[in-house]
C-alpha cells in the first residue's frame, strides 16, 4: 500500500481488494478505448443510433473507472490508470480491428462487456470473502449497469421479433399448448 487509510480492514485484506480494484480500472480504460474504437469506425444499417450508443456506453464505463480507482485510494491503494498501465494489465483481449460493419463492433463489444461483467462479479464474491461491503456494493451497483449495457448492446444482435413469437417459443408451441391444457381437454 501506499497511503495511510484507517479503513477499518486487514492489511493483506486492502492489499488484496486494491489489486482487484487496479485489474478492473485497467479492464474499464482499456474497454472504454475499445468503444471508443467502436464509435470512430463503424459503417453500415443504423450508423447514426449505434455511434450514439457507443459514445453513451464509453461514458459510463469511463465513470466506472473513477470509481474503482477512488475506491482503490481509499483503501490506501495507488491507482494504476495510464493508458500503458491499462494496457499490460487489462485481462481484456485486443480489439478486432477487422470490424467494421455495426454487428462485427457489436459482437465483439457484447465479447469484451461481457468478460468485463464476469470480472465485476468475481469481485463481488472476493469483496464479501474479505468482508468489504463498501467495494462490494460499488461492485454491485457497477455490475447492473454494466449488465443494462449488455443488454442494450445484445438487443441491437437480434433481429424483430415475430408476432405472436414468446420467450423460448413460436406462435405454433403457444397454439401447441393452449390446445393441451387441462382446460382444453
Amino acid at each position: 500500500m501506499n497511503f495511510p487509510s484507517h479503513v477499518n480492514l486487514p492489511t493483506e485484506a486492502r492489499e488484496e481488494l486494491i489489486d482487484s480494484l487496479n485489474t478492473l480500472l485497467a479492464d474499464s480504460i482499456d474497454l472504454h478505448w475499445q468503444i471508443k474504437q467502436a464509435h470512430w469506425n463503424i459503417r453500415g444499417r443504423h450508423f447514426y443510433s449505434r455511434h450514439e450508443l457507443f459514445d453513451d456506453l464509453a461514458k459510463h464505463v469511463r465513470k466506472q473507472a473513477d470509481e474503482f480507482a477512488e475506491r482503490a485510494g481509499t483503501l490506501g491503494g495507488y491507482a494504476e490508470g495510464t493508458i500503458r498501465l491499462a494496457a499490460k494489465n487489462s485481462e481484456l483481449p485486443e480489439y478486432d480491428l477487422k470490424a467494421v460493419d455495426g454487428d462485427d463492433h457489436l459482437k465483439v463489444l457484447v465479447e469484451r462487456f461481457a468478460r468485463y461483467a464476469a470480472s465485476i462479479r468475481s469481485g463481488i464474491h472476493r469483496s464479501d470473502e474479505l468482508n468489504d461491503p463498501v467495494t462490494s456494493d460499488l461492485l454491485t451497483q457497477t455490475l447492473g449497469e454494466v449488465e443494462l449495457d449488455l443488454w442494450f448492446l445484445e438487443s441491437h444482435l437480434h433481429g424483430e421479433p415475430r408476432a405472436g413469437a414468446r420467450r423460448g417459443g413460436d406462435a405454433r408451441a403457444q397454439a401447441q399448448d393452449v390446445s393441451t391444457s387441462p382446460s382444453n381437454a
